[in-house]
């Protein structure tokens, strides 16, 4: 999306040289991976999330709008060619991709990548009705447990997804559970946009605006205040709602204006 990206992945890249920084990771709908995968190992980066909820051409095409399912599974070929660990994100959406739910575990894991599902979230007006697309991973899990056998793991990345392991892939499948199981006492996440706007949770409005002060010449001491009020100020919770009762989307913004 943005053609100098990669300055901003080397300027991070050296804070992992110092030891500040544990590790460098993406989050990415896979379109551009094929051309910088080699480029993103190269600045230190290890794991990188790709989104990917259907395997099927016409259907990732309507899900995404506009996307070509073969550029983004030659994405993740040059990805794993470049060294870099895979994991597959896919929102479970009733009567899209219910029925893939099986293939896509397996599709991840023969390619010995993680998986995650997670719940769709009541964000942004898409022109359509969420009560219809909302799947609880929970009807997920028990659909899955009829084919697999899922094993409790400790394995964590530091971010909502609770994980097991599935016994006849050995390979780790995750949850995301903002509806059916709220996470908001242990989550550690706040998002800076590109524009500058630092949000303190994906599912309130609350946020701080960073830019501003910098072009104002703030300090580095100053701008770290203000980083620390905002963290500070984190709500102790989202109140997101899908339900009949409940037309508008609980929070405006869609994802994208956020970022993974």
């Amino acid at each position: 999306m943005r053609k100098n990206i990669m300055w901003l992945f080397k300027a991070l890249s050296r804070h992992l040289d110092k030891g500040t920084l544990d590790e460098l990771t993406l989050t990415t709908n896979g379109s551009q991976l094929g051309k910088f995968a080699g480029d993103l190992a190269a600045c230190g980066v290890r794991r990188v999330n790709v989104s990917i909820d259907s395997l099927d051409e016409q259907k990732f095409r309507t899900i995404t709008r506009w996307g070509d399912l073969k550029v983004v599974l030659d994405g993740l070929d040059a990805a794993q060619k470049a060294g870099l660990k895979l994991k597959i994100n896919a929102v479970a959406l009733k009567g899209v991709n219910e029925d893939e739910i099986e293939n896509l575990v397996m599709f991840a894991h023969d390619r010995g990548a993680d998986i995650t599902f997670i719940e769709a979230m009541p964000m942004g007006d898409i022109g359509g009705d969420r009560v219809d697309q909302y799947l609880p991973l929970s009807i997920v899990r028990a659909r899955l447990l009829n084919r697999f056998t899922l094993e409790e793991s400790a394995y964590r990345t530091g971010g909502p997804a609770r994980y097991v392991t599935v016994k006849e892939t050995g390979g780790r499948l995750g949850f995301i559970t903002p509806m059916t199981h709220n996470f908001c006492e242990s989550c550690n996440r706040v998002r800076l946009t590109c524009t500058g706007t630092l949000y303190m949770c994906l599912g309130q409005d609350d946020k701080a605006d960073l830019r501003e002060p910098l072009r104002a010449g703030i300090t580095d001491e100053a701008l770290q205040a203000a980083i620390d009020g905002a963290i500070a100020a984190k709500p102790k919770g989202h109140d997101f709602v899908i339900d009949r009762r409940t037309k508008k989307p609980s929070v405006s913004r869609h994802m994208s204006v956020t970022g993974g």
